[in-house]
Formats: structure tokens, C-alpha cells, sequence
């Protein structure tokens, strides 16, 4: 295919889109004026609908006043009547007072005593059964008896002494509403209208003598009761098609009409369609004019390219020469650049690959970080798993040989155990750190009691060289952590922070209430305590500060550090629902904030000093599911020592067959973890399906599963015998 056809493609590819664009631009143009034309006569419509109710309520004005007139309320009916003759808006307005029965008394278009009609001749009877006598009212149009006119009244009642006494209405003539039509200066070719509520003629602006009193088409007057403003297309009384606009005047129910011929509606849209419709021809024609310079002009600079592109294949650097054309010239100047930029391809795609190569390692290095986090978790919660059965066992069988031995120096041996007991139990706790936290273990906690119970456990990690200033404040709001984790969060913190001021400095541990509109991170809105724990050491430049929270990433010589710190107080933060941020500068220390949102459970009361007490008594047949031969054997004799009759089943699939068999017991206490298809949390939810009513209780040295079952409650090994029977006398 020649140059030539190519570049008459080329320009018919860009007419086609354009004259394609000129028709939607001239749609467009026209849509829009026919919308913008319709809203503006709707505004008009509506504007004009205010002033007929202004009108209306003007001469209603001039009621009220009489209404205060003392003449009437003294009854001087002929000194009212001369009043009313006076305040008459104009010798077309008429005024009447009508008794509550509908006598008229006195009528200002006929002689003060004359004989006057016995009953009304307009609807506003009607509308006051419908709307009621005690506000003003406005009729429809009717023949005035006595004038022989089209008029309408206007009502309002009139109250002496806290009673209605009478009504006063104002005939109006229904051509007073004619100056008003000529005031709002509508084109020539609009038609404007005031019918009443049957769809009578009030007022029109073109040929009134004609036209007021005659009701409009039945087709006007459905769609006028269907709707209170709206639009439509019909005829006009004197056959013109045109689309009325409707309004309704508040107050009286009538509706206001603005015809325009729909011929006049199209005319405007389409003059301004055509204008855009003409310069949009006018500029294709242009284009075309310049598509054809350009052909003409474009052989030349494409050999050119054509040469250009034969020196680049052989690898020659191009030499860039202008053509006088935009687009070859920015080809000519890219393919000039491209040949310089060939010589450094090998260099930069070398680079790419190294960069690609260390991102490469950076990602297995994570994900090698976090498969060690995840087994370290893993191990050390099947550690603590296994440790606090030892220590169940342990704790269980001191108990015990509490209550059975009165001598007073075994009484001391078994304390000293106890204690060790509950530091073991404290030390297996920190074996959780980085697994999934215990339900069992969290608890609703004052902040502030928590942090100052941490404090000489803190000061014990400080140097004499760094001053520990605390703010802790009061009215702290609750919430709901496990608090060795709290505690070893704030220690490991403060621990970095020693080791971040080898010259000595000041640690700040500071804790307050922050109501959060915007909260930081992936925290959602609410109530939060902030913990904010800063130092004034020698802060982490931005590429260590970008890790410190990856495991294992230490700046410390080897053997002093394990990367854990930060990363365990990390953790704690997101297993409490809440945040920690970090933010540091070299020479300006280091600040950690942990927000942990507001617990909406009271804070616990702090439990009684423990004491050597009797184990409780209790009755009822427990069914104790255990795997571990030295927990069952010792808790088993703990409860039947307690009064309880104990069933004893080594798994949970056990379980299922003595229940299977027909033993219902009362209670069903159970360890979470065990060997088997069926675990604790299994066993639970299959009593709670079998059995409503029977209640369950799970203990745990350590889970990854939650015991999500309502009314299933928890206990953490290693636990108190007393502590679980009295939970197991009282579960219902």
C-alpha cells in the first residue's frame, strides 16, 4: 500500500471520529438547551404561582383587619358596613358578612338593608366541610347573583370573645387577577393561566373576555388533579399545541399554567444546535484543509525516517536533523535518543537484574522470618501446653497435701513450692508471646494500676544512670489485655531503650485517654488509651527504623540480642485489637505509642490475699475429660475429695460413648487440647447440640482454637481447686 492511500486512511480516521463528535456535541447541545429551557419556565411557573397566592393573601389582609374593627364587634352593623365600602381594595371588590348559618348580613355591592341572597352561590360551603371554618378559605370561580360577573371569594372567620361570630368574605372579580398576568411581561407567544380547582378559566393573558369562565380540556384538567407541578403536552383552548408548565398557589388549591408552542420550545434548542452544528463544520473543514498540507509534506520527512531507522538496525548512533513536522521530529529525536541509549542497555539491564535479584532475597528472607516466627510460636505454646499440665498436676497435689498435713514445717515446704509453682506459671506465660492469645488469660484491667504494678519490675532493668519519669494520670479508661503480655511489652521497651542511651538519659512512660475521630492505621473510630513509652538515646536512622519490627532483626553485637523485643510489644499491641507506632531520628531518640482501644467491660476488682481455706464442698456427678494420666489422677482425687462423683473419660471420643450410653451427668469439665478427632471445643459443642441444658467448662495450658460457644467458660491452667469447684458447683 502507497504513502498516499496511508495518509488518506490516516485523515479519514481522524474526520470520521470528528464529524461522529460533532453529531453527539450538537445532540448534546440541543438536549441541553431543551433541559435548561424547561427548568427556566418551570422556575417562572412556580414564581408565578407565589405571586397569585401573594395576591390571594393580600386581600385576605384587608379581611383580618375589619375583622378587628370595633364597630363589628359591637355589633354596629351599618357603621361596619360604611367601614367595609371604604377598606374595598377597588369598586370591583366586594365584601360580605355571613353568619356561621350562611346569612348574609350586609353586602357592600348592594344598599346597606337591601334584600340580599338567601344562600351562597360558590363553593365555599363545600370547602368548609372538607377543610374546616377556622381558616382562611378561597372558592373556585362562579356567577356573582347580584353583579353578574365571574368572581371568587375569599373567607375569613371572625372571633369575639373567644367564639365565632361571623365570617367576612371578598368578592373578587375575577378580572382583578388580569394587571397581574400583564405585570409579568411573558413573551407574546406564551400563554399564561389561572384556572381554580374545577379547572375553570380565572385568569388568561391572551384573549381573557373570551376565555375566563370556560373550563379547560378534560385532558389538561386530569393531568392538573394528579399532580401539584408538573409538565405536559396538549392543546391550548384556542387549538394551539404547546407544552403547559403547572404550579399549584399555595392556599387555595388552584393551578397556574404557562403554555409555550412547541414549535417555539424546538426553535430555540435548534438555533443553538445549528450555531454549534455550523462552527463544527466550519472547523472539519479546516482540518481537512491542514490534513492535506501535511500529506503533501509528509514524504519527504518519512525517507528520512526510513534512513534513520536503517543506521539505528546496524547500530550507528542516529544524528537528529528537524523535518519541520511535530510528529517525525519527535520520532527523528526518539529514535536519536534510542541509539545513544542501545550502548547502555547491557549496564542498566545488568542493574535491573542485581535489583531484582536483592528483591528476590529480601522476600525469602521475609517469608523465611515469618515461617520462624509462626514455629516459634507453635513450639513454645506446645511447650507451655505441656508445662502447665506439669504445673496442674503440681498445683493440684500441693492442694491437696496442704489439707491433709498439719505439720507446720510441711505446711512451709508446700508454700515455698506453691510460689515456685506461680513463678513457673509466670514463666510459661511468656511462652505465648508470639502465638495466638488466650481468651482464657485476658483481662478487663486499669491501665494505669497495670503499668505502675510493672514499674519496679521496670526500674530493675535500668541503669543508675537513666531517670524513669511516669505520668500516668487518673480516670484512665479500661481495657482488656493479658497482662504478662503488658508487662513484658513495657519491659522489652524499656529494655531497648537502656541499651539505645549507653551514656545514660531519661526514659518517659506516659498513659492517657484519646477519643479518636480519625485514628491512625487500620484502627477503626472509637476510644482509645494510648501508652507512650520515649527515650532520649541515640534514635535509629530511617533504614533501621524500617525493620525494627521484623523478628530477629537485632543492630546488637551477637549473643546480645534477639530481635524479639519490639516485635513481641508489636504483637501484643495487634493481639489486643489495637496499634503500636514507631517513630525515631538519629540524635533525637526514640518514641513507641500502643493504642489499645477502651474495654466495655468494668475493670476486674483485684482478688482477695490469698489464705489456706478448707476446699469447698460440693454435690453432683462430673464427667473430668483428661488425657494426661497425672492432671486426671490428681484432679480426680481433688474433686471427690470435694464431695463430687467423678467420671472419668481419657479423650474426647470416651466422652462421647459414656454420653452415648445413657450417663448424663451434671456437668461436663473437659481439657481443650487432646489427642483424637474430637478436641475439648469439639466435645463442648456437641453437648451443647445434644444437651442444652447441660453445662460445660474447658480448661487449656495452651490453644490456638477459640472456644467460640455461648455459655462455655474457660479456665487457664494451671488453676486453683478451689477456683474450679467453685465454678463447677455454681454453672448452670
Amino acid at each position: 500500500m502507497r504513502i498516499r492511500t496511508r495518509l488518506l486512511i490516516l485523515v479519514l480516521s481522524v474526520l470520521v471520529p470528528s464529524f461522529v463528535a460533532a453529531a453527539l456535541a450538537v445532540a448534546y447541545v440541543y438536549r441541553e438547551g431543551q433541559v435548561s429551557q424547561a427548568e427556566s419556565v418551570a422556575e417562572a411557573t412556580r414564581a408565578f404561582a407565589l405571586l397569585v397566592d401573594n395576591e390571594i393573601q393580600s386581600r385576605a389582609g384587608i379581611l383580618h383587619a375589619l375583622a378587628g374593627s370595633p364597630s363589628l364587634s359591637r355589633g354596629r352593623l351599618e357603621e361596619f358596613y360604611a367601614h367595609a365600602r371604604r377598606m374595598a381594595p377597588t369598586a370591583e371588590s366586594t365584601i360580605i358578612l355571613v353568619e356561621p348559618g350562611g346569612r348574609q348580613l350586609l353586602n357592600t355591592r348592594a344598599p346597606y338593608g337591601a334584600t340580599l341572597p338567601l344562600r351562597r352561590v360558590s363553593n365555599i360551603d363545600e370547602l368548609m366541610r372538607e377543610q374546616g371554618a377556622e381558616r382562611m378559605l378561597v372558592s373556585d370561580l362562579f356567577m356573582a347573583p347580584l353583579g353578574k360577573r365571574h368572581d371568587f371569594t375569599i373567607q375569613v372567620p371572625v372571633r369575639i370573645d373567644g367564639a365565632l361570630r361571623y365570617f367576612l368574605v371578598m368578592g373578587v372579580n375575577a378580572s382583578a387577577l388580569q394587571p397581574l398576568l400583564r405585570r409579568q411581561h411573558f413573551r407574546d407567544d406564551w400563554l399564561a393561566t389561572v384556572v381554580d380547582r374545577q379547572g375553570m378559566v380565572l385568569a388568561r393573558s391572551r384573549q381573557p373576555e373570551a376565555f375566563v369562565g370556560s373550563p379547560i380540556r378534560t385532558y389538561s384538567r386530569m393531568r392538573l388533579n394528579t399532580a401539584s407541578e408538573g409538565v405536559y403536552e396538549s392543546r391550548s383552548l384556542d387549538g394551539i399545541r404547546v407544552r403547559a408548565f403547572f404550579s399549584t398557589v399555595p392556599n387555595t388549591g388552584w393551578k397556574v399554567l404557562v403554555s409555550i408552542p412547541v414549535s417555539e420550545i424546538r426553535r430555540v434548542p435548534l438555533q443553538a444546535a445549528a450555531m454549534l452544528g455550523g462552527l463544527m463544520l466550519l472547523l472539519l473543514a479546516a482540518g481537512v484543509l491542514a490534513a492535506r498540507r501535511l500529506a503533501a509534506q509528509a514524504i519527504r520527512p518519512i525517507e528520512y525516517l526510513e534512513r534513520s531507522a536503517e543506521e539505528l538496525g546496524q547500530g550507528k548512533e542516529v544524528r537528529y536533523e528537524a523535518q519541520g513536522l511535530a510528529e517525525i521530529d519527535g520520532v527523528a529525536l526518539r529514535m536519536a535518543e534510542a541509539s545513544r541509549k542501545i550502548l547502555h542497555a547491557q549496564q542498566e539491564l545488568e542493574q535491573r537484574v542485581a535489583e531484582a535479584v536483592a528483591a528476590t532475597e529480601r522476600a525469602q528472607s521475609a517469608l523465611l522470618k515469618s515461617q520462624k516466627l509462626e514455629a516459634l510460636g507453635r513450639l513454645t505454646g506446645g511447650i507451655a501446653h505441656e508445662f502447665n499440665n506439669l504445673l496442674q498436676t503440681l498445683t493440684t497435689a500441693l492442694q491437696l497435701a496442704g489439707m491433709t498435713s498439719t505439720q507446720s514445717r510441711v505446711q512451709g515446704l508446700i508454700q515455698t513450692c506453691q510460689k515456685t509453682v506461680q513463678r513457673a506459671t509466670a514463666l510459661t506465660g511468656q511462652l505465648g508471646s508470639f502465638g495466638r492469645i488466650q481468651e482464657a488469660r485476658l483481662e478487663t484491667v486499669d491501665p494505669g494500676r497495670q503499668l505502675r504494678s510493672a514499674l519496679q519490675l521496670i526500674r530493675g532493668a535500668l541503669r543508675d544512670d537513666i531517670s524513669l519519669e511516669v505520668d500516668c494520670g487518673e480516670g484512665l479508661w479500661p481495657v482488656t489485655v493479658e497482662p504478662l503480655q503488658f508487662d513484658l511489652a513495657l519491659l522489652n521497651l524499656a529494655i531497648n531503650a537502656r541499651d539505645a542511651m549507653p551514656r545514660g538519659g531519661a526514659l518517659r512512660i506516659a498513659a492517657d485517654n484519646h477519643a479518636l475521630a480519625l485514628p491512625p492505621g487500620p484502627l477503626a473510630p472509637g476510644d482509645y488509651v494510648r501508652v507512650r513509652v520515649q527515650d532520649s538515646g541515640c534514635g535509629m536512622p530511617p533504614e533501621v527504623l524500617a525493620r525494627a519490627l521484623d523478628p530477629f532483626f537485632t543492630t546488637k553485637a551477637q549473643g546480645q540480642g534477639t530481635g524479639l523485643g519490639l516485635p513481641q510489644a508489636y504483637a501484643f499491641a495487634a493481639q489486643s485489637q489495637g496499634l503500636l507506632l514507631l517513630d525515631s531520628e538519629p540524635g533525637q531518640g526514640t518514641r513507641v505509642d500502643i493504642y489499645l482501644p477502651r474495654a466495655s467491660l468494668p475493670v476486674r476488682a483485684a482478688p482477695p490475699p490469698e489464705a489456706a481455706l478448707p476446699l469447698p464442698r460440693a454435690r453432683g456427678t462430673v464427667l473430668f475429660v483428661e488425657d494426661d494420666p497425672l492432671v486426671r489422677e490428681a484432679v480426680l482425687h481433688a474433686l471427690e475429695e470435694c464431695g463430687f462423683e467423678v467420671l472419668v473419660a481419657h479423650n474426647g471420643e470416651h466422652a462421647v460413648e459414656l454420653l452415648d450410653s445413657g450417663i448424663l451427668p451434671r456437668i461436663v469439665f473437659s481439657d481443650i487440647v487432646m489427642p483424637g478427632k474430637i478436641s475439648g471445643i469439639d466435645l463442648a459443642g456437641i453437648v451443647r447440640q445434644r444437651y442444652p441444658a447441660m453445662p460445660v467448662v474447658l480448661a487449656t495450658g495452651y490453644t490456638e482454637r477459640q472456644a467460640a460457644i455461648p455459655g462455655v467458660q474457660v479456665l487457664a491452667k494451671p488453676y486453683p481447686i478451689e477456683k474450679l469447684v467453685a465454678l463447677l458447683a455454681s454453672a448452670r
